[in-house]
């Protein structure tokens, strides 16, 4: 299982992004944005897991990133992947960071998003 925490240390180091908390109601959630554009290629949460599948509210960490629409039903067959936790559920997904062993099961679909978040 990949923590909250590893997984920012990892976007940190492999995007020189840092992390910005933006949200008052939910102090523990961040974003990371490109240098230049400044747009959002990934969020990094912690939200109850009845938000994504089953009745627990017990808390998980997630990613939420950015993927070619084209992409999506393929991609939300893993067992980790979900239709976007409070974003467009076509453009973004939900990555179940409770799913994921290693921060490069992710690093592929997070450069995706990087790179379709560029200007």
């Amino acid at each position: 299982m990949v923590t909250k925490n590893e997984m920012i240390e990892a976007i940190e180091r492999s995007y020189r992004s840092s992390p910005e908390y933006l949200f008052k109601k939910s102090p523990g959630f961040c974003i990371f944005r490109h240098e230049r554009g400044r747009k959002w290629f990934c969020a990094v949460m912690t939200i109850p897991q009845n938000k994504l599948y089953g009745e627990s509210e017990e808390e998980i960490d997630v990613i939420n990133l950015k993927i070619d629409p084209n992409l999506g039903d393929i991609l939300k067959t893993s067992p980790a992947i979900y239709p976007a936790y409070h974003m467009n559920k076509q453009h973004w997904i939900t990555v179940d960071l409770s799913q994921i062993d290693h921060f490069e099961q992710v690093a592929g679909l997070i450069e995706d998003s990087y790179l379709l978040t560029a200007k």
